[in-house]
């Protein structure tokens, strides 16, 4: 496993319009404060400090999730996290270029 794959940039096999075609959540796994100064519309604010303990909770959701953040760091170790409680998972890199994307 490379360096990239580990904090999910390596795995592009589906690209975020595949996830979104699918119901996808989006999550921001940035902090609250920094939720609050602006996040993608409709986006799941849980703070990746905390995100390990909700992966069941996200796990009942049963749809695929893109991770965001603010530069996608964070967001790769969230989705490294999820895909370990087996949840269907992309990292979306940093929320405002995700939301050019969509």
């Amino acid at each position: 496993m490379g360096l990239l794959s580990m904090f999910g940039f390596g795995d592009k096999s589906e690209s975020i319009k595949d996830f979104m075609d699918k119901g996808a959540v989006i999550i921001d796994v940035r902090t609250a404060g920094e939720f609050k100064e602006g996040h993608i519309k409709g986006s799941k604010n849980i703070p990746l400090d905390t995100i390990a303990s909700k992966a069941q909770e996200i796990k009942k959701l049963n749809k695929p999730v893109i991770a965001c953040c603010r530069s996608g760091m964070r967001s790769g170790q969230a989705t490294s996290i999820l895909k370990q409680n087996g949840i269907e998972v992309i990292n979306g890199g940093g929320w405002e270029s995700l939301e050019r994307k969509l």
